[in-house]
């Protein structure tokens, strides 16, 4: 028997789950390393299972808001909006969680506000105390990060001076404003698409990866979908040099932005006349992408270092698909005696950048003609999955374009979507560091403990809708 969901409970356990994460996060977030506690003591013990607790009501109360939405009585796009609102607050309260990102983001800005190379140098260069907040491997790392992004960065850099919270929050209400126009972009994307607005903003905006690593980590990848989204908007309508332009900005934030110019033309071409539309858009949008870069590039004074930047090393333990299969490779090679071993690693990823282009011909083939912002998304999904990097935000990529423009009859499609959203929102540890044994049992007994009291609920609440079913009004819609 299924139970009834009632929106307002979901949005209270959404809220229980946020708070409880963002409470914990004080403890075992990623703090400054001046407040960092010892793995073992009382309050990162109680921290960490706390805010797996947390997670995990977080989680289930967004697959339970899943299931309002495919009911008979669907909550309205604005009961959404405020779910998110709601679910969001906490997070912004918090310290960064799940990545240590944000304090490179600042490191980048106050080298490109002291007018130092940052596609040459990494942030060990700048020295002084906001160094020490960045991961020790990003220390020596140039930023592949594109002139938009790196001005935002050096501007609220320059503000904060050596205030690392202001600067925290600083690069947050960026990313902030990043998720409001990914907002404001999918409900107009989906009904353009063909899609159901609702549940674009159910598996696009309101999917824990966002609030996670969006709202909590202040991931620049906001600012880049948020972009990209205008721009398709602006392109699906009757603005295509508008969209050009927006997609181009995007790309100078984060580079995988720089395919949805291909969808661009596609939606310019539908309005020409005339011989080779095609061609004649893929022009025209080449003539606007490259004057935008270069107009942008001049104001920002950054120069095209990212252009080189863009072969920036990933981390060895990456564990993005074709780096894991790289290093068992090289490890059987080195097992068996081989010299061939140093070489499994840059195989594999060339393999993976081969698949991730016949992928994308693929998409694009089938899907060009009616659906090209769905054949986008599947393509950054590629890119995101068969890349020599992954992080969990790194799926927001395309999963955000196929919230919005995914054919009605694709459910499989979208709810393999959403159960790999809650998997990899359990990934990452709120510290943005590898866990060990004791770290990885502690979680696991946080989310344990919520799953037993999800269970506990559901069960009473199943025994008193069996004992009220000769009610007239339900208590919540059903599913």
């Amino acid at each position: 028997m299924r139970v009834p969901v009632d929106t307002r409970h979901v949005q209270f356990l959404g809220l229980t789950g946020s708070a409880v994460l963002a409470a914990c996060g004080v403890a075992v977030g990623a703090v400054p390393v001046r407040e960092v506690l010892a793995p073992r003591s009382e309050a990162a013990v109680l921290g960490l299972a706390g805010a797996y607790f947390g997670l995990v009501l977080l989680i289930a109360a967004w697959a339970l808001l899943g299931r309002a939405i495919r009911g008979p009585e669907p909550p309205a796009p604005r009961t959404l909006l405020l779910t998110l609102a709601l679910w969001a607050a906490p997070l912004l309260a918090a310290p960064p969680l799940f990545s240590r990102d944000v304090y490179s983001y600042l490191a980048q800005g106050a080298m490109v506000d002291a007018r130092m190379d940052v596609y040459a140098q990494g942030p060990a260069h700048l020295g002084g105390p906001l160094t020490y907040e960045v991961a020790p491997i990003w220390q020596h790392t140039p930023t592949p990060y594109g002139p938009v992004f790196l001005a935002c960065a050096a501007a609220i850099a320059g503000f904060a001076r050596a205030e690392v919270s202001t600067g925290i929050l600083g690069m947050r209400l960026v990313a902030l404003l990043g998720v409001a126009l990914m907002v404001f972009c999918l409900p107009r994307l989906a009904r353009r698409c063909g899609a159901d607005p609702r549940t674009a903003l159910w598996l696009g905006a309101l999917n824990p990866l966002l609030l996670l690593h969006l709202v909590a980590g202040a991931h620049n990848d906001a600012v880049m979908l948020g972009l990209l989204g205008a721009g398709l908007v602006a392109a699906l309508g009757w603005w295509p040099v508008a969209g050009a332009v927006l997609v181009t900005l995007a790309a100078l934030v984060k580079a995988p932005a720089a395919l949805g110019l291909l969808a661009v033309a596609l939606l310019w071409a539908r309005r020409l006349d005339g011989r080779l539309p095609r061609l004649r858009a893929v022009l025209a949008v080449t003539g606007v992408s490259a004057a935008t870069t270069a107009a942008t590039t001049a104001l920002t004074g950054t120069g095209y270092g990212w252009i080189a930047a863009l072969d920036t090393p990933v981390s060895p333990q990456n564990w993005s698909l074709t780096s894991s299969l790289g290093r068992m490779t090289g490890a059987a090679l080195t097992s068996l005696g081989s010299s061939l071993a140093e070489f499994a690693l840059p195989a594999w990823h060339t393999a993976g950048i081969a698949a991730t282009v016949l992928a994308m011909i693929a998409f694009w083939r089938r899907h060009h003609l009616r659906r090209p912002v769905y054949a986008l998304g599947l393509s950054l999904t590629a890119v995101a999955l068969l890349g020599p990097a992954i992080r969990p935000w790194y799926v927001l990529w395309g999963l955000f374009l196929i919230a919005a423009a995914a054919p009605s009859g694709s459910i499989r499609l979208r709810r393999a979507a959403a159960v790999a959203s809650g998997m990899l929102a359990l990934a990452v540890l709120p510290s943005g560091f590898a866990p060990d044994g004791t770290q990885l049992l502690l979680a696991v007994g946080g989310g344990a403990a919520a799953v037993l009291v999800l269970w506990c609920a559901y069960q009473l609440n199943a025994r008193g809708s069996s004992s009220g079913r000769g009610r007239t009004e339900p208590l919540g819609s059903p599913v």
